[in-house]
């Protein structure tokens, strides 16, 4: 096979891969210390949520902490998340069963690790509830943050319906 139709394969696979999850737009980068270790914060709108944005942050380690460390292929798993309603609310196409759905994924080793955004549709309290977890193969992490976004008395149009 070529050196280019592998590449096209890949990144075809690549695609199939991220569908269906949100991508995110860094909209801020904090320096915490001199050895250039970061704190990045994605802005991240739910694909299938017109009107809510979600604000993931995560750690972002340097070159030189992972050689201090050994370490190089891995990012903290520690994450923040905060959601809230930045427009009209309209909800499409969602998942409301209790496991809920993953909206966005970001890598946060070479190849095990990734930071996850899921969302979840609480009924009986009319909440979207959004999951920042880490997940991993071998061993998973109890690392996680929640945000809600109450659509209790908010204009909301759901383009199937509103689930009874």
């Amino acid at each position: 096979m070529s050196m280019k139709r592998s590449l096209v394969l890949s990144g075809i696979l690549l695609a199939g891969l991220c569908a269906g999850t949100a991508s995110a737009d860094v909209v801020g980068k904090v320096g915490v210390d001199w050895i250039g270790n970061d704190i990045i914060v994605d802005a991240v709108a739910d694909p299938e949520v017109k009107g809510v944005t979600c604000h993931v942050t995560y750690f972002d380690r340097s070159v030189i902490d992972r050689v201090k460390n050994g370490n190089w292929f891995e990012d903290p798993s520690n994450s923040a998340i905060s959601c809230h309603q930045t427009g009209p609310i309209e909800i499409g196409d969602i998942d409301v069963s209790k496991g809920g759905e993953e909206v966005f994924k970001s890598g946060l080793s070479l190849i095990w690790k990734k930071l996850v955004v899921t969302r979840i549709y609480d009924k009986q309290n009319d909440t979207l509830i959004y999951l920042a977890h880490s997940r991993e193969v071998v061993d998973g992490s109890a690392k996680m943050a929640l945000s809600t976004v109450s659509l209790y008395g908010q204009p909301v149009t759901w383009k199937n319906g509103k689930p009874q």
